[in-house]
């Protein structure tokens, strides 16, 4: 079974909108890449869906557009090229290598988690809370940035119920940015918390 990862950068306040001062760099950039890389799926809702689209997606004249530095190349690359389920009750379809995911959330998921290889990747700001809420997120991972937003959409926000977590990686960048990497306590996983 998969292991559905939520993976968002995030300032120091919470914020994780992504014009909340989280520019990319080439070292969150390479970092980003290869966690790309390593999933077998992404899923989105439609909001995340049609930004990522917007951004990263290939024009199909085939030249990647001038505002593009050398060093973003990989990811759009990895995001252009990755299999994507979008979760959304407006769109009536969906390209760019992507499905709609149909039915209702919890057994939705449950059935993308059993077919999608070993890792299932989750972004956005909506979608994960729904899926943090159902218990379905497996690991999280947050890119946090030295920056205080002070507004915006913030991590999480409207959870119903705590989630403890233990931490199982983490990594500097020179910026000052840290990647953390957390996955639910086993009593969480069983339940036994509230």
């Amino acid at each position: 079974m998969s292991q559905l990862r939520y993976s968002i950068n995030v300032t120091l306040d919470g914020c994780c909108h992504h014009e909340a001062g989280l520019p990319p760099d080439e070292e969150s950039m390479r970092y980003w890449t290869a966690e790309m890389e390593r999933a077998d799926a992404l899923l989105f809702g439609r909001v995340t869906y049609e930004m990522m689209e917007s951004a990263w997606r290939q024009p199909i004249a085939g030249a990647w557009p001038e505002w593009m530095a050398e060093w973003q190349i990989p990811f759009a690359e990895a995001i252009n090229g990755a299999k994507k389920h979008v979760v959304s009750s407006t769109l009536r379809g969906v390209d760019w290598n992507a499905e709609l995911v149909q039915g209702d959330l919890g057994p939705a998921v449950q059935r993308l988690k059993q077919e999608s290889g070993e890792n299932l990747w989750v972004g956005g700001v909506t979608l994960p809370l729904a899926l943090a809420d159902l218990g379905l997120i497996d690991e999280y991972e947050f890119l946090v940035h030295p920056v205080l937003a002070g507004h915006g959409p913030t991590l999480l926000a409207g959870l119903r119920k705590r989630v403890q977590l233990e931490l199982v990686n983490s990594h500097e960048f020179r910026s000052g940015a840290v990647a953390l990497r957390y996955r639910p306590t086993p009593a969480m996983a069983r339940g036994d918390l509230s």
